[in-house]
Parts: structure tokens; C-alpha cells; sequence
């Protein structure tokens, strides 16, 4: 399994704050964990939770350390940086875990501390 491409085009989509274009990474039933927020669950709930994220941030930037696969499981982490909507920025450490279902993501796990985001 070698999913550069997919994990590229992931990130590109999450920085350009493309609702849809996340989306569709995804699989109907995916199931969306976001650091300690209540999990989600159907890509229509997902597309509606990511949106009103993204609505709430000027902007966001990925710099991904590494990506490790095994099996059906994908682990990436790095450096993400967001850009309030004040235009004050937030670095924070991350780690996601994706389960895949062939090339598409069944399980979306992100770890990371946004507190500092919204105080």
C-alpha cells in the first residue's frame, strides 16, 4: 500500500479549506474523531462539522513529518498551524490515524490540542 498521492491530496485539501474536496476522501459510513470532540459519523454530517470549522479559522497550514502504513492503517503526524480569525496564529503538534477501505477513509481519528485556538 503506498498512498502518497492520497495523502497529499488529503493535506492539499484540508489547507485550502475545500469542504468538498476532503469529502471526498472519504467513505459514506466514515467515522470523523477531531482531538476530544463528540465523533461523527455519514460523510454528510462529516462535510457539515469540517465546514463549520473551516468557517471558523482564517486559515490552516500542514507540515507533515511523516507518514507510516501498515496493513489497512495509516498514521501521519507534523505541525499544524492555524490562522485565527483574528490573524493571530496557533502551532500545534498532530497525529491522525486513518482506517482505510481501499483508497478511501472509513476511519478519520485526529489527535491534537486546539484549545489554544479559540481562547
Amino acid at each position: 500500500m503506498n498512498n502518497d498521492k492520497l495523502i497529499r491530496g488529503l493535506f492539499e485539501s484540508i489547507d485550502r479549506k475545500d469542504t468538498t474536496a476532503f469529502c471526498s476522501f472519504l467513505t459514506e459510513d466514515c467515522e470523523l474523531t477531531f482531538g476530544n470532540w463528540v465523533p461523527v459519523s455519514g460523510k454528510n454530517a462529516i462535510f457539515d462539522t469540517i465546514d463549520n470549522f473551516f468557517k471558523s479559522i482564517n486559515g490552516l497550514s500542514h507540515n507533515l513529518a511523516e507518514a507510516i502504513e501498515k496493513d489497512d492503517s495509516i498514521v501521519t503526524y507534523g505541525v499544524v498551524t492555524y490562522t485565527r480569525l483574528d490573524n493571530n496564529k496557533v502551532t500545534a503538534n498532530f497525529c491522525n490515524v486513518f482506517k482505510m477501505n481501499g483508497n478511501l477513509i472509513r476511519q478519520y481519528r485526529i489527535f491534537v490540542d486546539i484549545s489554544q485556538l479559540y481562547s
